[in-house]
């Protein structure tokens, strides 16, 4: 069916855990034509997109929890396999694609893609980028990424190293298009509060060691110990036995069972938007919560306790003027940032914000009115150029090589009965428990 022709703009998202769904949807809709947004929100007389999510079933799929926390709303929301949604798209009518995925899960699903639109007179536009921070693997996840329309930059820094890598390997970088991370936005921090507020943004796998994440809770439990004046709070992204994006071997919560926790100290959960709007500064070792931080003026301080390297990504932050250790912060440190890094990490603390998708909304609409529609999606990796890459890629999300369901592929060619959905549905808990609880003991008591 081609793309839909009202006036509405109809999106799908496939997202593969709660904070690229949040990414997803978020994008979606500030990337949708229409007027400019102030701060993430349309007009109640302009109508937003009508927006279907799909979150690819696999060990970090949100639970219920973690999508209201999210707190985005869809208009419809069902779990599938990448078949199910290839089969969803080649049935139903949407005008854009947002693939909120890991790498190697948008190249499946671009390939996917193209296969199931052969033919067709229109398709929709396809969009992808990436949720945060880009610190690591930059050559390999935007190749991946390679061959949508769009390919989301959050920053200006972003774009221009996403072009770079683009042309370094001969491939077409005009889809790059800056934007500016979705979910910014929230009142401007004012002043301080009283009792003054000190937050530290957890990360699912950063510092992933048993070591380092006990020193960081220490160091925060000392500091509310030599402040008793002000409220410490440890922000969580998830409970016990839930998955993010990252893998949490050690979360913070069952490390902190074993301290005596003086009473101005808090674990919490929830919106981060939320937590901030009381926050006087916000502390992290490398999470993109210092950018919204930023974003509102929050002091925000990225710690340097474990040193500056890439495997924690708060080289990132280097030449932020927010490096900063524990030490420092016991007495009374405060940061400055630099207002020129800060200006090209798309975080638009000027006041720029409400326009940083006015390029992608304009470029979307043209796409959208390309006479005779758009050609078909031309991913740069091939059979020809990633032969010993792509068909295993392909092979996880059970595609062959040219992007057609293999033989035996899940819900390939029907949608399952109560039976299977209840022995699914049992495998997948018993998966999950397998990677969060039965595999971090077996690394563990591999290092004895």
């Amino acid at each position: 069916m081609p793309p839909s022709t009202t006036n509405v703009p109809r999106i799908a998202v496939l997202a593969d855990s709660d904070t690229r769904w949040k990414w997803g949807a978020l994008t979606a809709d500030r990337i949708a034509p229409g007027p400019s947004m102030e701060a993430g929100s349309r007009d109640d007389a302009q109508p937003g997109p009508v927006l279907s999510g799909f979150l690819l079933r696999g060990r970090a799929t949100p639970t219920a929890r973690q999508l209201a926390e999210v707190g985005v709303r869809a208009d419809s929301l069902r779990e599938v396999t990448a078949v199910e949604f290839l089969r969803a798209m080649s049935e139903e009518s949407y005008d854009i694609v947002v693939l909120a995925l890991v790498g190697g899960g948008v190249q499946a699903m671009l390939h996917g893609l193209k296969r199931v639109w052969e033919g067709r007179a229109k398709r929709p536009v396809v969009v992808t980028g990436y949720v945060g921070v880009v610190y690591e693997k930059l050559a390999d996840g935007l190749l991946l990424r390679h061959g949508a329309d769009l390919v989301l930059a959050n920053s200006r820094q972003d774009a221009d190293r996403f072009r770079a890598v683009y042309a370094g390997v001969g491939a077409d970088s005009s889809a790059v298009t800056e934007v500016a991370l979705p979910f910014l936005g929230g009142a401007a921090y004012t002043g301080e509060h009283d009792p003054y507020r000190v937050v530290f943004a957890a990360q699912p796998s950063v510092p992933d060691s048993r070591k380092d994440r006990t020193y960081l809770l220490n160091r925060l439990v000392q500091h509310a110990r030599l402040h008793p004046e002000r409220e410490v709070l440890l922000k969580l992204r998830s409970k016990p036995g839930e998955h993010t994006t990252h893998i949490e071997e050690l979360p913070y919560q069952k490390l902190a069972q074993r301290l005596d926790l003086p009473p101005n100290f808090r674990l919490v959960y929830g919106h981060m938007g939320e937590v901030l709007d009381r926050t006087d500064l916000l502390v992290t070792v490398s999470s993109t919560a210092a950018l919204e931080a930023l974003h509102r003026r929050v002091p925000a301080v990225v710690l340097t306790d474990l040193g500056v390297r890439e495997t924690l990504g708060n080289h990132h932050f280097i030449g932020s003027g927010c490096l900063a250790s524990w030490d420092q912060l016991d007495d009374g440190h405060r940061p400055a940032p630099d207002e020129e890094w800060v200006a090209r990490q798309g975080v638009a603390a000027d006041g720029s914000y409400a326009s940083a998708f006015d390029a992608a909304r304009k470029r979307i609409a043209g796409l959208l009115d390309r006479p005779g529609g758009l050609p078909p999606l031309v991913p740069y990796y091939t059979a020809a150029t990633a032969p010993g890459y792509l068909p295993g890629i392909l092979a996880r999300h059970h595609l062959g090589p040219d992007g057609t369901p293999l033989p035996g592929a899940p819900a390939a060619d029907k949608e399952p009965g109560p039976v299977r959905q209840i022995v699914r549905r049992a495998a997948r808990g018993a998966y999950r428990h397998g990677v969060q609880r039965v595999a971090p003991v077996i690394r563990r008591m591999g290092d004895l």
